[in-house]
């Protein structure tokens, strides 16, 4: 499968999701209220997002597509 081209917001906000659900992990985290409320707000922005409605982006392995590459750009920053 070629990989897809993902809109640059929607691949920031995938990104700000998964560094907001790491912040929420972690044990006792400062301001839990505040992070969870973003990252109901980031989830919404992603599932709504106009990308999903083109034929491109209307499988499910596209939406997996985005999470693993967005996690997998992360986990190399880290390291």
């Amino acid at each position: 499968m070629d990989r897809l081209r993902f809109p640059d917001d929607l691949i920031r906000a995938q990104q700000q999701w998964h560094d907001t659900y790491r912040a929420l992990a972690a044990p006792r985290p400062r301001r839990a209220t505040e992070l969870r409320r973003r990252l109901l707000a980031l989830s919404a922005r992603i599932y709504w997002h106009p990308f999903w409605t083109i034929p491109a982006g209307r499988t499910p392995a596209a939406r997996v597509e985005l999470r693993q590459r967005t996690a997998a750009d992360r986990m190399r920053v880290a390291a």
